[in-house]
């Protein structure tokens, strides 16, 4: 009798030691570059959150810090979180992958993830979309439609995804209509209202009657819209901020690839590694073509579809760099590399990249 409670015994603990430490609820935690509101970046990685709690109900909890600054604050948020008991950490900016590489190392049972960054470690992956897909179908509208030759580009930071979607915008403006110009207005911030406003209007008064954005706040969209002009959204549909103006507008679909990895370190089986979503994956969405000809609608409807089969590659070769480099050569097609380390501009854009 005693040998067979001993055996009991020591079957129950080793079940015990094989639960893992969420065994209740897995932690969830979401480190946000702006606020959530109910548009743009932030509000559409805050979709994703939501979609994981709906998925797996009460086998989750989630947490959420918004208009976290990068540096030191971006460091202690993520520790904060790290330390409050999270199992699996994302932070959504580019900004954040210093102070997260930093904290991944202080804990190494955690998981972490990074957003638009290409640095990875055992317990952090990094992530992205390849939204300079849907950027491009942009610029070829932007390139049918404008009336002066000149379209505009409100930019947040010169890192790479916001440099890439220049390039691929301009570069698809360009494919349709040989004389188009492009400005871009810097400023320096993912989520200023008032500064993106007054960076469209400057380049608006200029001429530009197209308005592209890489930042999080309608406003460029909506003085587009208060000049008579058209644009197009970020991030998410804005179309209801601006319904006379947008054009289409990027949708960021994070909710598959958080349910993904959320379900892996359930499993057990979460692993680190590098992903780049492809609009086929419908991670990388649009919102409806509004306010243009049914001929630019039309082609514009084409030119997505090549890209989402595979057909159509807006960085293929030969493509040179405003200083008439040779960066990719003919035939060739960017690289993830290549596309993950872009900071240059392409030919016949007339600027400096920022340093």
């Amino acid at each position: 009798m005693k040998s067979i409670l001993r055996a009991m015994a020591v079957a129950t603990l080793s079940l015990f030691l094989c639960l893992p430490a969420f065994a209740d609820k897995l932690k969830v935690g979401f480190i946000y570059v702006g606020p959530i509101g109910d548009h743009g970046w932030t509000y559409r990685h805050d979709i994703g959150r939501q979609d994981v709690e709906k998925h797996f109900g009460d086998k989750v909890e989630t947490t959420y810090i918004e208009s976290v600054k990068y540096g030191p604050d971006a460091e202690r948020a993520i520790r904060s979180m790290a330390k409050g008991g999270a199992d699996i950490i994302f932070a959504t900016s580019f900004g954040y992958m210093e102070p997260m590489l930093k904290v991944a190392k202080e804990f190494p049972n955690v998981k972490f993830e990074h957003a638009t960054g290409y640095k990875q470690s055992k317990n952090m992956a990094s992530y992205g979309l390849r939204l300079y897909q849907a950027r491009h179908v942009q610029g070829i509208i932007a390139g049918m439609m404008t009336k002066t030759n000149k379209i505009c580009y409100v930019g947040a930071f010169p890192i790479p995804e916001v440099i890439r979607e220049i390039n691929t915008f301009y570069l698809g403006a360009k494919k349709m209509n040989p004389k188009v110009d492009i400005d871009i207005v810097w400023v320096n911030s993912w989520y200023n209202p008032p500064k993106e406003a007054d960076a469209a209007a400057v380049m608006i008064a200029e001429g530009c009657d197209m308005v592209a954005q890489h930042t999080d706040s309608p406003a460029p969209l909506q003085t587009a819209q208060k000049n008579g002009v058209t644009g197009f959204g970020q991030a998410s549909d804005q179309i209801r901020f601006a319904p006379k103006a947008q054009l289409t507008a990027t949708i960021d679909n994070w909710s598959p690839y958080y349910i993904k990895k959320v379900q892996a370190v359930i499993d057990g089986n979460w692993k680190s590694g590098d992903y780049f979503g492809h609009m086929k994956d419908d991670v990388v969405q649009m919102a409806p073509f509004t306010n243009m000809p049914v001929d630019v609608q039309a082609f514009a409807q084409k030119i997505k579809e090549g890209i989402r089969d595979g057909k159509y590659f807006a960085f293929t070769g030969p493509i040179k760099d405003n200083t008439g480099k040779l960066q990719l050569k003919d035939g060739e097609i960017a690289s993830d590399a290549h596309l993950n380390s872009m900071m240059y501009y392409v030919e016949g854009i007339d600027a400096t990249v920022p340093k």
